[in-house]
């Protein structure tokens, strides 16, 4: 019998142009974003992505798919931390 967890997770998938644009999918929740850094929560574990004139261009998160333009300059993944449950995205920190 297969866990519940893996049968909700959608694939998480990264494609990089020319160190420009990075299309993201299994992207579970933005955490936060400015020109020099985005923290996504994704399937895979948190991903930070550093770089300069960092801008996100499309984000859909019930599809958990998010667009990001500028010069990236560096992947990090790390283990899902248990803090990032239990916090508020900085969307819906924005929007309260």
């Amino acid at each position: 019998m297969e866990d519940l967890n893996s049968i909700n997770k959608r694939p998480h998938k990264v494609t990089l142009l020319g160190r420009r644009t990075c299309n993201l999918t299994g992207v579970n929740d933005v955490l936060s974003f400015d020109e020099r850094e985005v923290i996504l929560e994704t399937e895979q574990g948190m991903l930070m992505m550093k770089g300069s004139g960092l801008h996100v261009n499309r984000l859909t998160l019930d599809k958990g798919e998010v667009d990001v333009e500028g010069k990236i300059d560096s992947f990090t993944y790390s283990e899902q931390a248990s803090m990032t449950a239990k916090s508020e995205s900085l969307l819906t920190r924005l929007f309260k």
